[in-house]
This record gives structure tokens, sequence and C-alpha cells, in this order.
């Protein structure tokens, strides 16, 4: 892969952008890059009868969640907070993402696949590939990358694969395990399983040992 020294990993949710990116980002973040995870919404406690100090503290507590996973990770983290029942139209957040990527100086995005079955992810997907895409016709050399998400899989076809040493694979789980919902305390969705039986099925895949996690090329114009 290419050498980069700004990286980005898009999610729609905390979590999100640790589960498809982390990977990459502990890599390139060992290699003396400045390594990033951005949500786009913020977690917050939907019950209706939760008070307001209750709301408080739920947020608080997964922001403290977000900013040590990312420091596990050797990373930093960027939540725009937004309330998903308020995200700006595509066109809008496009032009916001944009701004983001041009200020940072960023030059490897990864972001959601295509084919997802959350309407917040498709909506991250649409925005992020559209403005990787502006640069690129600007004459940027960003790339963008798709990470493989549990909830992202239709027309998922890995184009890189990245081994994980043992250690590096241990430093994502680790990460990962600052989030109350990635240990089942949230939802009942297994990640842990998902996610580490994955590394092994696309190490066989790749015709490697060990632990592998795989990603997508996104379709950009060659302005070589």
């Amino acid at each position: 892969m290419a050498k980069y020294n700004r990286i980005v990993s898009i999610g729609a949710h905390p979590l999100d952008a640790e589960l498809m990116g982390g990977p990459m980002l502990i890599k390139y973040a060992e290699q003396g890059a400045a390594c990033t995870f951005v949500h786009v919404t913020k977690g917050r406690l939907t019950d209706l009868t939760a008070t307001e100090e209750e709301k408080k503290a739920y947020e608080d507590a997964l922001n403290d969640e977000i900013k040590s996973a990312a420091a596990a990770m050797g990373c930093d983290s960027f939540s725009m907070n937004y309330i998903s029942a308020e995200l700006p139209a595509v066109e809008e957040f496009t032009n916001i993402i944009l701004e983001y990527l041009k200020r940072e100086k960023v030059d490897c995005v990864i972001t959601h696949a295509r084919g997802t079955l959350h309407p917040r992810h498709y909506y991250t997907y649409e925005a992020v590939t559209q403005a990787v895409r502006i640069l690129r016709d600007e004459g940027s050399p960003i790339q963008i990358y798709y990470g493989e998400n549990c909830e992202d899989l239709i027309g998922f076809t890995p184009t890189v694969y990245v081994r994980m040493s043992e250690q590096k694979m241990k430093t994502w789980f680790e990460g990962l395990q600052n989030y109350k919902i990635f240990k089942g305390k949230v939802n009942d969705v297994p990640y842990y399983n998902y996610y580490h039986s994955m590394g092994t099925v696309r190490a066989i895949e790749a015709g490697s040992h060990g632990f592998v996690k795989a990603y997508m090329h996104g379709a950009l114009i060659d302005n070589e």
C-alpha cells in the first residue's frame, strides 16, 4: 500500500469508524501518520422515561469510550455530534466533509461501503465518496477505501488485505473493548465473534496465515 501521512476513518455512529478503519489506522499510526476516527452522529439515550441528567451521563460516558478507544489504538477522535433526525441534506454534508478533508490535509479516507442495510451508513458513504471525488477532480492524490462492516456487506468485494500481527490484533480488540456496545452491554450483536472470525476467513482468502482485515478500493479517476 502507499505511504499515507494523514488518515481518517469516517463512521456514521460511534464504533463504526473503529470497526472499519482500526487495523489500517493502527498500522499507519505506528509509522508516524496522524490518524483520526470521525463519528458523524452522536449516541444518545432514547429511553423516553430517562431524565436529562441520565441522558447527559450517557453521552458523557460514551464520549469517554470514544476517546479511550482512539487512544488505545494510537489515534485521536473527532465527533461531529449530529443527531440522526437533524442531519443536513447530503449535498450540504458533502461540502462539510470536503472542507474537513481539505483543512486536515487528508490523503486517505476509510468509510462505509455502499451496500448497507442502514440509512445513516449509506448517507455517510455517499457524502464522503462524493467529497473525495471532488478532491480528486481538483488534483488531490487522496485515496478512499471502504472498510468491512457487518452491516455493509452487500456487494463488498475485498481488493486489499491488511495482515495484522498478533500484537496489532490485540491492540485493535483491546481498543474496541472500551465500547460497552462492543462488549454486548447495549445490544446482542456479536461484534467480537464476527470480527475475530472474519479476520481468520479473510486470511484464508488471501492465502495467508493469522489475522487479516479486508478493504475495498473506491472507484476513482486515475490522475497519474
